[in-house]
């Protein structure tokens, strides 16, 4: 199993990034997926999941975040908008429940 996160960056705040993760070894459509985050110094969190029919936010990121996958390319993306310094962390995405391999995350830096 692999979990390849990318697309983060450095953005000002009000900016946007589209995260990308390419996920090989399952067939993504069959599980619930999420991305999750870690801040410097926090545990990780859940940000946003999808299963069939269903996406579900942190209180953080709704209206902001949106959750999609795209089947036929066995991806999960992740677009943030009207980021925030707040929104600055390593961001994953996994299966929820998780695995235990979290495969590279991706740095997404929001400055003020």
């Amino acid at each position: 199993v692999q979990l390849q996160a990318s697309g983060g960056g450095l953005v000002q705040a009000g900016g946007s990034l589209r995260l990308s993760c390419v996920v090989s070894g399952f067939t993504l459509s069959f599980y619930p997926m999420a991305w999750y985050r870690q801040a410097p110094g926090n545990q990780r969190e859940l940000v946003a999941d999808i299963s069939t029919g269903q996406t579900n936010y942190a209180d953080s990121v709704k209206g902001r975040f949106t959750i999609g996958r795209d089947v036929t390319k066995n991806t999960l993306d992740l677009y943030m908008n009207s980021l925030k310094p707040e929104d600055t962390a390593v961001y994953y995405c996994n299966r929820r429940p998780a695995l235990t391999n979290w495969g590279q995350g991706t740095q997404v830096t929001v400055s003020s």
